[in-house]
C-alpha cells in the first residue's frame, strides 16, 4: 500500500494552462447585413456552457475598452513601452497575414493577382498591420508585419513564380508566426487551390488555426467544380476558424472578394476573456449569443471552439 502511494506520487501530474482567449466574430441579421453598435452587455460568451466574463471589447478597428468589475468600460491606455498590464498591446486594428500562392499553378494570373492584393493592402484601415508571405514549395516572408503599406507592397512586387505548391506547409508556418503576435490577427490565403508538395494534412493545419483563434479567409482562383477536393478543404478550413472562402476566377471577382474581407474586418467584434475553471482538457465549445429577443434571429460567425494548451 505504501509502495502504491509512492508510485502514485512519482507519476507526473498534467495540468492544462489556458491563456487569455481572443475571440473575433461578426454578427449579421436575417438579411445578411452587419449588426453594429452592440455593447459588451449585449453579448453573452459561453465556453462549454459556462458563462465567461469579458475582459476587453472592441468593435471594428475602434480602440478597445477594458471592462471593470462593475461592468463599466474604460479606455485601454498605452504606456510609453506600449504595454497594458504587463502585456504588449496589439488590440488596436488587425494583424493581417497575406499568404500568396506563387507556384506554377498561378502562372497565368500572376500579375492580376498581385494587383488585387496590392489594392487590398492600400485599402486596409490605418490601424491595421499587414505582412506578405509567398509560397511555392517553400515559404518566403516577403514583407514582415508592418503598418507601412509601401513596404508591404514592395515585398509583394518582389515575388517570383515558383514550381510545386506546398500550401499547407506554408499555411502552418504562417499560423505559427501569427500566433506569436498578441491581439487580433487573420490569415488571407490567395491560391489556385491544388497542393502537391505539403508534408502536413490540411485538417491538422485547420486545428492549429482553430486553437489559436486565427480566422482563415481563402480566395481561390479556381472554380469549385474544377477541383472539388481543394474546394471542400478550403470551405472547411475557413468555416471552422471563423473566416470565409471565395471562389473567384476573374480579376473582378478577386477584387470583390478582397472587398468583402475588408468589410468583414471593419464590422467585426473582438473580445477577450480568461476562461472560468473548466475540467475539460479536450475541445471546448464556444458559443456567442446576443442577449435580446431580436438577437435570437442574428447569425454569429465565429470559430466553434479550441483545445487548451497542455502543460506540467
Amino acid at each position: 500500500m505504501v509502495v502504491g502511494l509512492a508510485a502514485a506520487q512519482d507519476r507526473p501530474v498534467f495540468r492544462v494552462k489556458v491563456d487569455m482567449v481572443v475571440l473575433s466574430f461578426t454578427i449579421t441579421d436575417n438579411k445578411g447585413k452587419y449588426v453594429n453598435g452592440l455593447k459588451p452587455r449585449d453579448l453573452k460568451v459561453l465556453e462549454d456552457g459556462i458563462s465567461q466574463k469579458i475582459a476587453t471589447f472592441a468593435e471594428g478597428n475602434k480602440p478597445p475598452v477594458q471592462l471593470a468589475e462593475d461592468g463599466s468600460m474604460k479606455p485601454i491606455t498605452l504606456s510609453s513601452a506600449g504595454m497594458v498590464d504587463g502585456r504588449s498591446d496589439a488590440f488596436v486594428g488587425t494583424n493581417v497575414f497575406v499568404l500568396f500562392d506563387t507556384s506554377n499553378y498561378m502562372y497565368r494570373g500572376f500579375v492580376y493577382a498581385e494587383d488585387a492584393i496590392a489594392d487590398f493592402i492600400r485599402g486596409l484601415d490605418r490601424a491595421d498591420s499587414v505582412a506578405v508571405y509567398t509560397f511555392s514549395r517553400n515559404l518566403s516572408r516577403a514583407a514582415p508585419l508592418t503598418k507601412e503599406r509601401t513596404d508591404a507592397i514592395f515585398g509583394l512586387r518582389k515575388a517570383v513564380a515558383g514550381d510545386d505548391a506546398a500550401l499547407y506547409n506554408a499555411l502552418l508556418l504562417t499560423l505559427r508566426d501569427a500566433a506569436h503576435i498578441p491581439g487580433r490577427k487573420v490569415v488571407i490565403v490567395f491560391s489556385n487551390g491544388p497542393d502537391n508538395a505539403s508534408m502536413v494534412a490540411p485538417d491538422d493545419v485547420r486545428a492549429v488555426a482553430e486553437d489559436e483563434g486565427i480566422p482563415i479567409y481563402v480566395i481561390s482562383t479556381n472554380e469549385v467544380n474544377k477541383d472539388p477536393i481543394s474546394s471542400s478543404v478550403f470551405k472547411r478550413i475557413s468555416t471552422r476558424t471563423g473566416g470565409r472562402s471565395y471562389f473567384a476566377k476573374t480579376w473582378q471577382k478577386q477584387v470583390e472578394a478582397f472587398e468583402s474581407i475588408r468589410e468583414d474586418l471593419g464590422n467585426s467584434y473582438t473580445v477577450t476573456y480568461y476562461p472560468q475553471p473548466n475540467p475539460n482538457e479536450g475541445f471546448r465549445k464556444i458559443d456567442v449569443q446576443v442577449a435580446s429577443d431580436v438577437g435570437k434571429k442574428y447569425r454569429v460567425q465565429c470559430r466553434p471552439g479550441y483545445r487548451p494548451r497542455g502543460g506540467f
